[in-house]
């Protein structure tokens, strides 16, 4: 070799990685391309912080084939290839009877829903995007792309990613770098849906979408893919029985080990050991709210949590739990007292179960969603009990921080048509001045009748 040969093929080489781009690579280089090199940020993408530039900031974009590992990944999925096709063909009608063309999901039920992607990954930018004349894509961090591999059918070239210096800094958003996928796709001037009354989209993402895609008209997609998910298929249905059976387990424990003294902690950490072993058949999941369970005073609040106190005598407790398998959920709430309950209290839960009956009642297909609670407050009133919040929601795939669909309600004024195959938790709980009790069923909208999802006593516990 002749002298200085090493070093010109050195520098041939840097050059070609690090600052040639190529059309076949998005007019990327190599080194962002397969080593997810940061780039020097050029000016800040929050539009607060910089609103009149005209400088794009450094973005990346990267069709991530990491997962693939260089070999074919094995997905493990909870549905049919064919049923996720259903699912995006009945969310791509609704996307058209919106006006909507292209479809920012960021929920992670939905995104789950639609795709099968599951992973702890909602407290940064994430989304499935829905386009209604091209392939579905997901996008998100680079190292929960393996995620999308172990968990969905999509291939890599439909996983884009954003380089990871744009998660929790000030100075740069993701959504600058979505807004350039949708330059590269052809989609920066559609009609573009976002879930805009959502956890997991914050007024920072609408800013920079606002800010970066001048030609876009923005739409407010809020609930149109929850709203497909209404109808429960049969598959669906029998994760929800699972789960039903699973939070039967829980509740066994609950009044296996509850008794005065026991620090409250403790009979948390038995509900989640019962939660998560579920069954020797199946086991459980880990649900969307954690465990409901206060005590005395504290239960006139409704979403208490637990401490590391003692349960103690003449304090009554609602629990409320849900058991979840594969992220689908059945919460069924049940009520305790330790020592001798006082007349109102007993008075109160008598009322409780009659206006659950009566709810029950008028759970079938053709009903409306208001017909349940006006049943329900009707008992009330006539045991003379206030209530003025609603008394049920429709339930199924979640995560947190709510086990809740977010469409219907069972309260006085919504019109919804009960059909079957639809399942709600009946939440008749009462939170008095200084006291509170709970006691609730998850039912399948049945063909006639509906379907209790869970087998629990109703009476209430009492411990002496």
């Amino acid at each position: 070799m002749k002298p200085g040969t090493k070093c010109h093929v050195g520098k041939y080489l840097d050059f070609h990685n690090t600052k040639r781009s190529y059309s076949s690579l998005d007019v990327q280089t190599p080194d962002q391309v397969y080593f997810n090199s940061q780039q020097p940020i050029l000016v800040a993408a929050y539009p607060r912080l910089n609103s009149t530039s005209k400088i794009k900031p450094a973005v990346q974009i990267n069709r991530t084939t990491a997962y693939l590992r260089e070999t074919e990944s094995v997905s493990v999925m909870n549905f049919s290839k064919e049923e996720y096709e259903q699912r995006l063909k009945k969310t791509r009608k609704a996307m058209i009877s919106n006006g909507v063309d292209v479809l920012v999901v960021c929920d992670p039920s939905n995104m789950h829903w639609l795709t099968g992607y599951d992973g702890w990954s909602f407290y940064v930018a994430q989304a499935v995007v829905v386009f209604l004349d091209k392939e579905t894509i997901w996008w998100g961090r680079p190292m929960d792309a393996a995620g999308v591999g172990a968990t969905t059918t999509l291939s890599s070239d439909l996983v884009y990613t954003y380089s990871d210096d744009y998660v929790q800094n000030p100075q740069k958003h993701p959504y600058s770098n979505l807004v350039t996928v949708f330059e590269r796709l052809d989609a920066s001037s559609r009609r573009i849906g976002v879930e805009m009354d959502n956890y997991y989209f914050s007024a920072a993402s609408m800013a920079v979408l606002n800010a970066e895609l001048p030609n876009a008209t923005f739409v407010d997609a809020t609930g149109l893919v929850n709203w497909q998910r209404s109808i429960k298929s049969t598959q669906e249905l029998e994760y929800m029985r699972r789960a039903g059976t699973i939070v039967g387990k829980m509740h066994e424990r609950i009044r296996d080990k509850l008794e005065p003294g026991m620090r409250k902690c403790d009979l948390v950490a038995e509900i989640y050991d019962a939660a998560i072993r579920g069954t020797p058949e199946f086991g459980g999941d880990y649900p969307a709210i954690v465990p409901l369970l206060p005590s005395g005073s504290d239960a006139a609040a409704a979403h208490l949590t637990w401490d590391d106190g003692p349960m103690k005598s003449g304090e009554g407790t609602f629990f409320e739990i849900a058991g979840v398998y594969r992220r689908y959920h059945c919460p069924t709430s049940r009520s305790a007292f330790i020592g001798n309950p006082p007349d109102k209290y007993l008075e109160a839960y008598k009322a409780v179960l009659e206006g659950l009956e009566a709810g029950l009642e008028k759970a079938r297909p053709g009903n409306l969603c208001e017909d349940v609670a006006i049943a329900f407050f009707g008992v009330l009133k006539k045991y003379d009990i206030h209530k003025d919040s609603r008394c049920g929601y429709p339930i199924g795939l979640s995560y947190p921080p709510d086990w809740g669909e977010r469409t219907m309600s069972l309260r006085s004024g919504d019109k919804s048509v009960f059909k079957t195959g639809m399942v709600f938790h009946f939440m008749p709980g009462l939170w008095m001045d200084d006291w509170g009790l709970e006691v609730t069923e998850s039912f399948i909208i049945g063909e006639s009748d509906p379907e209790l999802l869970a087998d629990v006593p109703r009476e209430l516990v009492m411990v002496s």
